[in-house]
Parts: structure tokens; C-alpha cells; sequence
């Protein structure tokens, strides 16, 4: 595929022949339209264009740009996917010698232009070898890095499957981050898939008609038109009767009937000429291909473009799977010229993606609880949360009005027994009184320091996994608003509790979910290992072991050294135990999974003069609407011997379906 910005960066990716993917997928996107800029006949209008495109299923990938962080993502009822981040060896690039474009020397790729003049100095004396350039000037565009190991296959470099596409969404979503904390400006969502590409993180490159595993869809081959609506096969690609529609996006710009969930009324690309006059459409490039693909019957990926519920400058894209063009025709638009129209009919027995967001949709709009399917509960809460009730629903059985295990809802930690520390020393950032803190304004600020030297969030978004995050506390003089100060005691997103077919009472999100999304804080009593209760059931436990994954982005991926990893291993000095059996919040309904959504990170404040650890969740990936959330309980540490090898092992039997499934946790 193409993908074109402004200056040409070009990009392939791709689409792989495996069963249908659960199609749901919702991506959350903060790109405002106008972005690539531009009139051009594919982008069908004039400064306006079709926003990354995005993904299907399983996946979540994002699409952020603007310089702010957001994305969007899809959505699926299916297993959880396998969210798997291979740790690799990577030996360190050497960049001392590194050289550098001239901010005025143009392109980075091309010929190079002889200046004009006989060259100086004698015939005879042999020039010095050229060094290749690694970096772009003036930007963190990564053209290349010998060094660099991406851990993707050649193979799977042209077909992936789900386990790859994971890993490949993760690290572009964990790298679109760090730019955006890197003031990277609307280039962003183009560096990262640039520097992905260039250093080999990328699947699915060779382009094909039919379904793909969740991906996302520039980087891994959804749709390949970062900017056209319509992507096509053409006879470069492999097709053999002129072009084929492979997908197609509704974005809004146009005049598409899409409200209906078998069917939508598609209108071509096109419409306006170069000085951006209204024009009739043409039967030329995606228009073409439509035709084709209706004639030839092929399957056309339909991806829907609906506008984010919590910020309308935004767009969510949901992958609808897999329609057939029925019909085509030309009627006059509303500019007074003449459009073409596609009737797209989605093939019967996939699974849901754009009735899931209808649905989600009207829930949330819902003032009557009565029409919830399944309803038990309207607000399990009791109006402790402040972003939305929390309803309680069991659709397995509508007839079954049981509740869970009764306990009292609680926003925050309590304490059974405390320890005061008479060593701790009370110390905050003191320096930054009336403003919050910022890097910027004052690099030696305390708590940014103790940070690392950067602030852990960027619009509410966690950045990178630490040993431990600070927050900003009682002998803080930064102001209320400070980033630092952002508290995981109040959901941030609207959840419902929902009874699942194995594994009891469930969690999950009616709103797409960004990665690194703080969910809630895992409330409940804090105990010591006498305090527990023999069958609890609902207790964090931070000496569990936990299977590693990096989620961090690779510095090399932004032209840094591999020894600039920021460390992933927590730092909690004594072990960590918390009860939520009998007080606690939705935290106790999220289930366990090999292949989690969530990840946990422990936040350190002052609270009352004295140190105190909590737990917070954030989104691991992006997360598509009304899919369960779910994160790794961990095993105990308890070896048995298997073969000679010794391998922790569970209490209780894991249900959790996934391909990574380890048999047991807890």
C-alpha cells in the first residue's frame, strides 16, 4: 500500500487469508481531518481526508496525531487475542559517528545533485567513503539502524497472524506515544509508521483481497491508502482483470447512507478538480474498482468511520468485515453534480463490529433502564462513580436476577492494620508552588525527578511502564490540575458488569478504549499475609510471579540506544496484599487472563504524611467496546517439576481460552 503525506512517505502493509477475525474493532483517532492537506481526486476533498483507516477485531491500534495523544479502537465479543511482546537481544547501535542531513538538503532518499563547478582538489586524491545516514535532520525519523533487531521473520513479514500483529501494534502504539511526548507535532502518526517500516516492524505486506487478523491499517495491512478511501488491487499487485476493490472507508466527508447494519449506501471517490471546483465523478482508480469487484463478485473490507462520544473533532473507525458490492449507479449530489453509489451488503455469519457500537451507542443514551436486555442492577455503585452508573447485567440469563457476593463499594484503599514509617522524611516538589509540574518550567522538579526526569503521563495517558510511578502529594505545592496529581480512584471510562458464560461476573468497557488509558485503582482492604482469609478469592498479591512483556517503546525506534530502555521491572520493597471480598470496586469483577488487555502499575503518594502504594490499571492495547477487560493475576510461588524444569504453578484452573493459556494462576 501507499501512503502518501505531504512529502512522500510510502508504505506497504498488509492482509492475510485466515478465517474472519472477530470484526469488531473501534479505533479511537485524534487526528483532526485536516491533516495530509491537499485536493486530490482520491482523497475526494480538498484539505479533508480519510484519517488512518483502521483495524479490525481483535486489535486495537491507534491513530493519534495532532501532537496530542488518542486513538481509536475496535471491538470484538471473541477471546481475548494473544497480546504477546517478545523480549529480544539487541546489541547497542553505535550512533557517535552518526551523521546528519543539512536541514536544507531535501529529501533523505533520492539522487544526489552535483553542485555546479569543477570538484576541488586534485584528481588523484581519492574522496573519503560517504557514511550512511541513519537519521533524518530535524526530525526523529529513524532511516535506518544495522543493529536493530525487530524479531519479525521475513515470512512473517509478508503474512502474519494474530500473535505477530499484536506485537506489531503494541510497539507502533508504544512508539506513536513516546513521539507525542516528544513534541513531535502533527508528524507523529508518519514518523512512527515511517521508523516502523524503515527498522522492520511491520506484517502482512503483501496485499491480497479477503479478511485479515485484527490490525491496523497502513501498518499491517487492513486498508493500504493512508489517504483514499477506496484501496484496489491493480495488475502491479496480482490482479488479473484490472483493478479490485479490496476495502473501502465511510468517513463522513461524503454522503454515504450508513445507519443501516446489513447494508450501507457507499458514494465514490472523487468530485472535485484541482482548484477544488465540484466536478462529476468518475468511473477511474476505487470507483473503477467497485465496479470490478461487483462484477466479479470478490470481498470488499468495509471499514465505518463514526464519531468519537466523548470529543466530536474525532473519529472512531470500526471494521465491519467482509461486504459484497450488489449493485452500483450514478445520482446527483447535493453539489449538483453527478456521484456514483455502491450498495455494500455485509456477508452473513461474521462476527459483530458496527451492530456492537449501535449497541453500545444506545446504552449509553439510555434513559430508561427497562430497556436494557438483561438488566439486574442499574447502578452497582450506588452513585460512587461520578463518570457514568455502573449497571449490572446478566444477557446469558435474563431470568436469573442473582446478584454477586454482597460488598460494600468502596473508592479508595483501606487499611486493616498500618505500619507508620518514624524514618520517612516528608519531602515535595516545593519549588513549584501555584503551577503544576512541568519539565519545562523547572527540570529539577522534585517529583519529576524522581520520575526519571520526565513526566510519566501525556494527556492522561501512562507513557511508559516504570518500576514505580510517583505521584504528586500532601506536601506537594503544585497546583490541584497538576498532571503528577492524576488520580486512578474514579473510573475513566463507563463499564457495566456482565455475567460471562465461564468464568462468573465479567467487566467490560461501552466505549473504546486507548492504550494506556487509566481504567480504575484496585480497591479494597489492605492486609498483611495473617490478615487473608484461606478461600479469598478477590486478593491482589504483588509476589506472584508475572509472566514478563515489554510494553515500552524501543529507543531505537525513535534513534536513541538500546542501553535508554526504561526498566520495566517493578520496585515494591515488601510484598503488597489487598483484599476486595468484602469492600472494593469494579476492579474485583475484572477476570483473569494469560493474554491480559490490562496491566497493573504500582503509584506511590504521600497520603497524610506518610509513603503509600496503590495499584492502578491502564489499557495494555487498545481495547474495542464491549470486550471484557482482563489482566494477569499471576501464579504462586510454588515450583513443581515438570520434565526437570521448574515452573510456577497456580491454585486454580485457568478458563481463560487463550493460545498462551499456562493451565492455572493464582
Amino acid at each position: 500500500m501507499d501512503i502518501t503525506e505531504s512529502g512522500g512517505v510510502s508504505y506497504e502493509a498488509h492482509n492475510t487469508t485466515i478465517p474472519f477475525p472477530p470484526m469488531d474493532s473501534s479505533f479511537l483517532t485524534d487526528i483532526p481531518f485536516p491533516e495530509f492537506g491537499g485536493v486530490n481526486d482520491e482523497t475526494q476533498n480538498a484539505t479533508a481526508h480519510v484519517p488512518l483507516m483502521n483495524t479490525p477485531l481483535l486489535m486495537d491500534i491507534p491513530f493519534s496525531e495532532s501532537g496530542s495523544v488518542s486513538d481509536e479502537t475496535h471491538n470484538t465479543a471473541t477471546p481475548l487475542p494473544v497480546m504477546v511482546m517478545t523480549v529480544q537481544t539487541i546489541t547497542p547501535f553505535n550512533d557517535s559517528n552518526k551523521d546528519f542531513f543539512p536541514s536544507d538538503a531535501g529529501p533523505s532518499i533520492g539522487v544526489i545533485k552535483k553542485g555546479r563547478g569543477r570538484p576541488k582538489g586534485s584528481k588523484n586524491v581519492k574522496g573519503s567513503l560517504k557514511k550512511q545516514k541513519t537519521y533524518a535532520a530535524n526530525s526523529r525519523v529513524v532511516i535506518s539502524n544495522p543493529n536493530f533487531n525487530s524479531g519479525i521473520t521475513e515470512a512473517e513479514k509478508e503474512n502474519g497472524n494474530q500473535e505477530v500483529v499484536n506485537l506489531v501494534l503494541m510497539r507502533f502504539e508504544s512508539l506513536r506515544r513516546r513521539l507525542c511526548q516528544l513534541n513531535c507535532g502533527k508528524s507523529v502518526l508518519t514518523t512512527a509508521l515511517t521508523n516502523c517500516r524503515n527498522l522492520g516492524v511491520r506484517t502482512n505486506t503483501r496485499k491480497r483481497i479477503g479478511p485479515v487478523p485484527g490490525v491496523e491499517m497502513c501498518l499491517v495491512g487492513l486498508h493500504m491508502q493512508m489517504v483514499a478511501g477506496i484501496d484496489y488491487l491493480t495488475v502491479k499487485d496480482g490482479a488479473t482483470e484490472g483493478p479490485l476493490a479490496t476495502s473501502a472507508v465511510t468517513s463522513g466527508h461524503y454522503s454515504d447512507e450508513t445507519e443501516e447494519i446489513e447494508y450501507l449506501v457507499y458514494t465514490g471517490h472523487g468530485g472535485t478538480d484541482k482548484k477544488g471546483q465540484a466536478v462529476d465523478q468518475k468511473l477511474v482508480r476505487g470507483n473503477l474498482a467497485l465496479k470490478a469487484s461487483k462484477n466479479k463478485g470478490n470481498e470488499v473490507r468495509v471499514i465505518r468511520g463514526e464519531e468519537d462520544p466523548n470529543d466530536k473533532k474525532k473519529k472512531n473507525y470500526i471494521y465491519d468485515g467482509l461486504y459484497i458490492v450488489s449493485d452500483y449507479w450514478t445520482a446527483i449530489g447535493k453539489s449538483g453534480f453527478e456521484e456514483y453509489k455502491f450498495k455494500l451488503v455485509r456477508k452473513p455469519g461474521q462476527p459483530f463490529g458496527y451492530m456492537n457500537w449501535k449497541s453500545a451507542e444506545r446504552w449509553r443514551k439510555c434513559s430508561s433502564d427497562n430497556s436494557r436486555k438483561g438488566l439486574i442492577l442499574a447502578d452497582i455503585s450506588q452513585g460512587r462513580e461520578a463518570s457514568s452508573p455502573v449497571r449490572l447485567v446478566n444477557e446469558i440469563d435474563e431470568n436469573n436476577k442473582e446478584t454477586p457476593e454482597d460488598f460494600s463499594y468502596e473508592n479508595s484503599q483501606l487499611f486493616m492494620s498500618r505500619t507508620l514509617d518514624l524514618h520517612h522524611r516528608s519531602i515535595g516538589c516545593s519549588d513549584c508552588y501555584g503551577r503544576p509540574c512541568s519539565i519545562h518550567e523547572d527540570p529539577k522538579c522534585y517529583c519529576i525527578m524522581k520520575n526519571g526526569g520526565e513526566s510519566p503521563y501525556l494527556d492522561q495517558i501512562l507513557v511508559y511502564r516504570k518500576p514505580m510511578v510517583y505521584k504528586c502529594g500532601d506536601s506537594c505545592a503544585c497546583l490541584l490540575e497538576c498532571k503528577l496529581r492524576i488520580t486512578q480512584n474514579y473510573l475513566k471510562i463507563r463499564v457495566e458488569v456482565f455475567k460471562t458464560e465461564k468464568c462468573g461476573w465479567g467487566l467490560r468497557s461501552l466505549e473504546p478504549i486507548r492504550a494506556g488509558t487509566s481504567i480504575c485503582e484496585f480497591t479494597g482492604m489492605r492486609k498483611i499475609i495473617e490478615e487473608v482469609e484461606e478461600d479469598d478469592e478477590y486478593v491482589f498479591d504483588t509476589s506472584r510471579f508475572f509472566n514478563p512483556f515489554r510494553w515500552n517503546c524501543e529507543p531505537e525506534l525513535v534513534g536513541k540506544d538500546c542501553w535508554e530502555q526504561v526498566s520495566e521491572v517493578y520496585s515494591i520493597k515488601s510484598r503488597l496484599l489487598i483484599s476486595a471480598r468484602r469492600n472494593g470496586n469494579v476492579s474485583r469483577f475484572i477476570n483473569h487472563s494469560c493474554s491480559p488487555n490490562v496491566m497493573w502499575q504500582p503509584i506511590e503518594s504521600e497520603e497524610n504524611r506518610e509513603p503509600c502504594i496503590r495499584i492502578a490499571f491502564f489499557a495494555m492495547r487498545h481495547i474495542p467496546l464491549l470486550t471484557e477487560l482482563r489482566y494477569d493475576y499471576g501464579m504462586s510461588q510454588e515450583v513443581e517439576e515438570e520434565d526437570g524444569i521448574k515452573v510456577s504453578k497456580g491454585s486454580k484452573i485457568c478458563l481463560c481460552d487463550s493460545k498462551k493459556c499456562r493451565g492455572s494462576f493464582g
